[in-house]
């Protein structure tokens, strides 16, 4: 597994889900499964099939989420490396191109969220300006082979 970095509210979301999961829809899947074994046979029943597949899908996701949560790296602020750009920096550029500014929070793949302005650390632009500082410039390589620039304004 590739390390996961996570904020600290990031982390709270990712627990909250996982209480869901293991609670509510653990329930719901259990009844699901219940039903089905009602209708007969199993070796013929496809809603059960059906159920037992959703339990796997539903214990999958909850191992990896338990997962996640005992090795992600929790990123907590650290007034240290405030002028470095760091996973969970908040960061102001401008794209020079379009003179066009962006606010970006640099954070982990679980929580990247781009039309909201979470942005991961795995991305194009999060690669290209971890590590920089304000007053930089940066050139974010794009899929298509190409390249960008950005200014980096303010790191918060």
């Amino acid at each position: 597994m590739d390390e996961v970095y996570l904020t600290e509210e990031g982390k709270k979301e990712q627990e909250e889900l996982l209480q869901y999961l293991k609670t509510v829809k653990r329930a719901e899947v259990g009844e699901h499964l219940k039903t089905a074994r009602e209708y007969g046979d199993l070796s013929e029943n496809s809603e059960y099939d059906a159920a037992r597949a959703e339990q796997g899908r539903l214990e999958s996701k909850i191992a990896l989420i338990e997962e996640t949560l005992r090795t992600a790296k929790i990123i907590k602020e650290d007034k240290r490396k405030k002028n470095n750009i760091i996973v969970g920096s908040t960061v102001v550029v401008l794209d020079e191109e379009f003179d066009e500014k962006n606010t970006y929070k640099i954070v982990g793949t679980l929580e990247s969220d781009p039309d909201n302005g979470l942005i991961s650390n795995e991305s194009p632009i999060g690669k290209a300006i971890l590590g920089h500082k304000a007053g930089e410039t940066v050139s974010v390589a794009t899929p298509d082979g190409g390249s960008f620039s950005l200014k980096i304004l303010e790191v918060k």
